[in-house]
């Protein structure tokens, strides 16, 4: 059933283009980077994803709320959207694992969202144009007081979101759901001591969690301003680089720790912002993207082998600012030929740019996983001897 307009909503551009709408999230004003998702499922791990912190995502597919939301599919204890944008809503979802509607959720955990404008139109805006900051409200309907909130806000070029969704304190992963839908447990008995894992949190998806978890890892996530040398006390096996939300080359302190980091040689594997961590930290630089890449069905690959990932990011490792003699790039976004992959042509260090534990999306990339334990067992194996 379709949501019932009620309470009147504004969403203003930077650039100054309105749409009026109607709210089905909480009251108030949300003002951030309007960016787009283009996936046909998902919507409650994208709205829980900490990458996405500081940003109104617009969801290209036509109807939000059908299958509600559950504790499950969360990618973290909350919504870190700034603000919600979509076509037409369901208030009455229809899955047996749903537990809430979506319009209640987002009330819940006071999320401002807007329902009722031509997402197909903004998001052609978005993608002539590029992402920009702007604004939705429930509570100041004058496009042009709204306007001056949206200009007064930073842009995401420079920022630095990592602080707003690191972890405050050090912990081993233990998934508080253990969802039913987890597909396949990939860990075999070897009668080793577990391997173990130092997760750097930028905005770690629960799922990647799971998914090193599932490859019989014990995880251990600090957060990220934690000091080298505090990481090494744990004789980690590797080091694993999570997503995040914001620029890369903002996050000093994360740099400077992969850094240090790199000097002890052990496997190291980095996932999105990790991914761009990771390079920075090899001497490349980072660049703002037109629009980015959100979505579920993007193609990347190299040498005539492709695979279809989920993607999330606005930022990319610029090509030609990659020191040739030590790092090589492993994949390709086939959309526009950005850099999707790399690696260490001599040390266990490599990374991509698009989300391998999927959720939502495919799981055509899920070998990375078995590549990283694979490294930090002959790192070990050559310690032992």
């Amino acid at each position: 059933m379709a949501l019932s307009p009620t309470q009147p909503a504004l969403l203003v551009l930077a650039d100054g283009t309105t749409y009026k709408g109607w709210s089905f999230g909480a009251a108030g004003t949300a003002i951030g980077e309007v960016v787009f998702n283009t996936g046909m499922t998902g919507y409650q791990e994208v709205l829980t994803d900490p990458s996405y912190c500081g940003q109104i995502v617009t969801f290209t597919y036509p109807e939000l709320g059908n299958t509600g939301v559950n504790p499950e599919d969360e990618e973290s204890n909350k919504p870190q959207v700034k603000g919600a944008i979509a076509r037409n809503i369901c208030s009455k979802p229809s899955n047996w694992r749903s537990t809430q509607s979506l319009p209640d959720y987002l009330k819940q955990h006071h999320v401002v969202a807007i329902y009722g404008i031509d997402t197909r139109a903004l998001t052609r805006k978005l993608r002539s144009i590029g992402a920009m900051n702007g604004g939705i409200s429930t509570e100041v309907l004058d496009p042009a007081e709204l306007l001056e909130l949206v200009q007064d806000a930073p842009s995401m070029a420079g920022l630095n979101l990592v602080r707003e969704v690191t972890t405050p304190e050090v912990y081993e992963w233990a998934d508080p759901t253990k969802p039913e839908w987890q597909y396949g447990s990939a860990a075999t008995e070897t009668g080793e001591e577990p391997l173990t894992v130092v997760a750097i949190d930028f905005g770690i998806k629960r799922n990647i969690l799971r998914r090193l978890a599932s490859y019989g890892c014990r995880v251990i996530v600090v957060p990220a301003h934690t000091p080298p040398e505090e990481i090494l006390k744990y004789n980690p096996d590797g080091i694993f680089l999570s997503n995040g939300p914001g620029d890369p080359a903002a996050n000093a302190e994360g740099i400077a720790t992969t850094k240090a980091l790199l000097e002890t040689q052990k496997p190291m594997f980095g996932i999105c912002m990790g991914h761009q961590i990771l390079g920075l930290s090899l001497g490349g630089e980072t660049f703002k993207l037109k629009f980015g890449h959100r979505g579920l069905n993007q193609p990347c690959g190299l040498r005539q082998k492709v695979e279809i990932t989920s993607q999330n990011h606005g930022f990319a490792i610029a090509a030609e600012s990659l020191p040739d003699a030590n790092v090589e790039i492993s994949h390709l976004n086939l959309n526009d030929r950005t850099v999707a992959g790399l690696r260490h042509k001599s040390l266990p260090l490599f990374s991509v740019q698009y989300h391998p534990e999927a959720s939502p999306g495919p799981h055509d990339a899920d070998y990375l996983f078995d590549r990283f334990v694979a490294a930090m067992r002959e790192h070990r194996k050559a310690g032992e001897q």
